[in-house]
């Protein structure tokens, strides 16, 4: 059986082909058109997009559009601002991270835990929301567990030098040197 590719142009496939998360996503912008120009109103618009994501083929999308303009066989939606803003935005929990991550060298690593928690929460909501910061906020990441293995190091450092000073020093009254020490070499 030979299908008009001209008979769905909006959508990639056949009509009982599975459609693609990015065919769904049409599909709502095409309804978000529709209720922006009034042919909706918000409780249809609410129906129609509950059921666009239910979706699972190209012919139950089509159906959900094919009454509006910019359906299957209109032409593209179109919007004043063409670039969705939140994907433009840096995160400010990412840029938060990041300070904190650097404030690290001048806070003896107290900046650390700060760094580590904000980086971690700016990556699930960069997730979320698709903004921009991913790369700031596993740099803050790094850098918190970087402060805490020096801190750490350091920690560890000083405890065994408090630990190896606080032995008490006896001296050998007949050689002068502290007792465990070898003496003088023997003389001829």
């Amino acid at each position: 059986m030979t299908v008009d590719p001209m008979s769905y142009p909006r959508f990639g496939g056949p009509p009982r082909a599975l459609a693609a998360n990015a065919d769904r996503e049409r599909a709502v912008d095409v309804l978000k058109a529709g209720f922006a120009e009034g042919r909706l109103t918000k409780a249809e618009h609410d129906d129609r997009v509950g059921r666009v994501y239910a979706a699972r083929t190209y012919g139950e999308l089509g159906s959900l559009v094919a009454d509006l303009p910019a359906g299957p066989l209109g032409g593209q939606a179109r919007y004043l601002d063409s670039v969705p803003t939140d994907q433009t935005r840096v995160n400010g929990l990412a840029v938060a991270a990041l300070a904190f991550g650097i404030a690290e060298f001048f806070t003896m690593g107290a900046a650390a835990i700060p760094a580590l928690a904000l980086g971690h929460l700016a990556r699930q909501s960069i997730r979320r929301t698709g903004e921009r910061g991913d790369g700031m906020a596993l740099t803050a990441i790094v850098l918190g567990w970087g402060g805490l293995v020096v801190v750490a190091c350091l920690v560890v450092m000083l405890l065994t030098i408090s630990n190896a000073a606080r032995h008490a020093v006896v001296i050998n009254p007949a050689t002068g040197l502290p007792i465990g020490f070898p003496g003088p070499p023997p003389g001829p």
